[in-house]
């Protein structure tokens, strides 16, 4: 593999970041990254001609309990958290499941990342309806609301909400997917993208972790454990990278 070198004034951000992206990619299809065996080398799936510019991760999410840390599923052992992403194109900057319960907990950390106000977020989406994954929806009054169909009915009829949130389906902006990834929850739905030439999935908690999605299993509070495994190898022939729920991104890498 070649040497990858950091940006310079001649080199844009979308140029690095794809090169940067097909050499990971490349890298660990090639077995390389680790010392592990050789797998089958997989092309990138984005399009370099998204809408989309950028994408930044807001908050890096952690489970109440994990398994693969050897916790007990029974109890929780500390706070939990989601991940929170942020995908930015034109004429739009589309915050996903909003984390932070605090609004200037979470103002901050939108911050810290990305040098952004609430204010300047334009529309949300929650992946599906567990608390800890539209904590965070209040504090972005100017945005859109939107969530699948079937997590915006039990949004609405919480009645913690202070407005309806908005159902949708298809393809937003004309740049991200939605795409009906069920078993976490029935009505559970992620957001798949280009970026940069790459195809990124925010899976919300179609998987968990990282942990969960290589050994495909689910989270112990999953409806259809089932469905769920579906909609991991679904997310898999689609992504290059995927965001998990309670976890940093990773890439796809060669099927397991």
């Amino acid at each position: 593999m070649k040497p990858i070198h950091a940006p310079d004034a001649r080199t844009s951000r979308a140029h690095f970041l794809a090169q940067t992206g097909a050499a990971v990619l490349g890298t660990m299809a090639a077995g390389t990254a680790f010392g592990e065996a050789a797998l089958p080398l997989r092309q990138p799936r984005g399009k370099a001609n998204s809408k989309v510019k950028r994408w930044d991760i807001i908050t890096i999410g952690n489970l109440s309990r994990n398994q693969y840390w050897g916790e007990s599923k029974d109890k929780a052992v500390r706070k939990v958290l989601c991940t929170c992403t942020l995908i930015s194109g034109d004429g739009f900057r589309l915050l996903v499941d909003p984390s932070e319960t605090d609004a200037a907990d979470m103002a901050r950390e939108l911050d810290r990342r990305t040098g952004l106000k609430p204010k300047d977020i334009t529309a949300v989406f929650v992946t599906h309806d567990h608390s800890d994954h539209w904590f965070g929806l209040a504090h972005f009054p100017d945005a859109r609301w939107m969530a699948g169909p079937g997590a915006a009915e039990i949004l609405n009829q919480t009645g913690k909400l202070a407005r309806p949130v908005e159902p949708v389906t298809g393809r937003l902006f004309d740049a991200v997917d939605v795409v009906p990834t069920p078993g976490h929850t029935r009505s559970h739905h992620s957001l798949r993208f280009d970026c940069d030439g790459l195809s990124v999935v925010a899976a919300g908690d179609a998987m968990a972790t990282r942990d969960f999605f290589r050994e495909r299993q689910n989270f112990y509070n999953a409806v259809d454990p089932e469905q769920g495994v579906a909609s991991m190898n679904k997310i898999a022939e689609l992504a290059d990278l995927i965001i998990p729920g309670h976890d940093n991104y990773f890439v796809t890498g060669a099927q397991p």
